[in-house]
């Protein structure tokens, strides 16, 4: 007679561990993100102050976060455990890339400054010049935008 005994059940309880990580590490890095040389996003702005001081404020390079392989500088350590606690909430919309530019289904560069916040989403955008064309008709550009980067988001930039 066949005699099973199944594997220890610490060691099934590490295979799935090592499982979850992976699968969580792979949904994470599912977005294309706009960073620097360094991996930095948002040009180095603090990602919770667009929402909290409506403003643009510079992060500090020893207040930082990492969030879909894009590290993320913030002016406070509040702010830093404000977004680790809800990412997804605080990160911009289109993995950082130009708001406008993404209604043409292209990612450009942005400097950090030109942002809005529309329905609890930070879009932002290449400079103040392209916001104010964004700004235009913000539901159409939305729309627009929304329907273009599930296309584009696994392409580089610069093969768009």
């Amino acid at each position: 007679m066949f005699n099973y005994t199944p594997l220890n059940s610490g060691i099934l309880k590490a295979f799935f561990a090592v499982v979850v990580i992976f699968l969580s590490s792979v949904s994470q890095a599912a977005v294309d993100t706009e960073t620097n040389e360094n991996s930095i996003i948002l040009a180095g702005h603090d990602a919770v102050a667009y929402f909290t001081q409506g403003k643009p404020v510079v992060g500090k390079n020893s207040i930082t976060a990492v969030y879909n392989d894009a590290i993320y500088q913030f002016s406070s350590i509040k702010n830093r455990d404000t977004f680790i606690n809800n990412p997804k909430k605080y990160a911009p919309a289109y993995g950082g890339f130009c708001a406008y530019g993404m209604t043409f289904g292209k990612k450009f560069k942005i400097d950090g400054k030109a942002f809005e916040v529309v329905d609890g989403v930070l879009y932002v955008n290449k400079n103040i010049d392209v916001y104010h064309a964004w700004k235009e008709d913000v539901p159409k550009h939305l729309q627009e935008a929304n329907s273009a980067w599930p296309k584009v988001n696994m392409i580089a930039a610069e093969k768009l």
